[in-house]
């Protein structure tokens, strides 16, 4: 019975030691998060552009809008558009019911069809002449006009910088609050944004609407890139 007793005290104690070593051994850290942004013109815009059509014949709502797409398409190219930055993002064909305005009363089905392209425009400038154009050309739904940069690196590797430096000052500040040294960086991981959609409806062309007079008005503004740091401090 002793001897079962001087071999268990012995491991008893080595592992109380073991599991105050492993304790010990826990690093103390300090996470924080830093924002860098940037503000920049715009030089490239994102647009949807599309002709939507009706009528009680499945086969002339499609032939109308393949002709006035095809017209579209061919006015885009007219006026500058290069064919690689013209990509067709959506064809719908679908019923829609019809209704008297005054009554309410269902007066039977008419089928809608949709094609929309997805236009790159790169020179900003011509953009307000260009909508103009489609419209005229039968475009009667345009929306999500998205402006932003072609080239991003300047901006984003400036606010890259600002990001860490707004992270390294909080460190500082928080450790000198809490009475502690910040250590080495542990660790960083880092996410940009991309620019947000600016929304933009119009209509005409095909229901037989008359087009603008004037070139459509266009404010890109400035596109916002922020960046964001996660940075891990060990502190003493």
């Amino acid at each position: 019975m002793r001897s079962k007793l001087f071999v268990f005290v012995p491991v008893l104690v080595l592992a109380l030691l073991l599991s105050a070593c492993g304790t010990a051994a826990q690093p103390r850290t300090l996470d924080v998060s830093g924002n860098g942004t940037v503000y920049v013109s715009p030089d490239i815009a994102y647009i949807y552009i599309g002709v939507h059509t009706e009528d009680p014949a499945i086969a002339t709502a499609v032939d109308n809008n393949n002709t006035q797409t095809t017209a579209l398409v061919e006015a885009l190219k007219n006026a500058g558009v290069a064919v690689v930055d013209i990509q067709t993002s959506n064809f719908n064909v679908y019923t829609s019911p019809q209704y008297d305005k005054m009554t309410g009363v269902s007066t039977g089905t008419s089928y809608a069809v949709d094609n929309t392209v997805y236009v790159t425009v790169r020179d900003l400038s011509k953009l307000g002449s260009l909508l103009n154009t489609a419209v005229e050309a039968g475009a009667n739904n345009i929306n999500n006009v998205t402006f932003d940069v072609a080239d991003k690196s300047a901006a984003l590797k400036e606010a890259r910088q600002k990001a860490m430096t707004n992270a390294s000052s909080l460190a500082s500040e928080l450790a000198q609050n809490a009475g502690v040294k910040l250590g080495e960086i542990q660790n960083v991981s880092y996410s940009d944004n991309s620019p947000s959609p600016t929304y933009y409806g119009m209509g005409g062309g095909g229901g037989g609407a008359p087009a603008p007079n004037a070139s459509v008005p266009i404010q890109p503004g400035l596109t916002e890139i922020t960046v964001t740091v996660s940075v891990t401090y060990a502190i003493k």
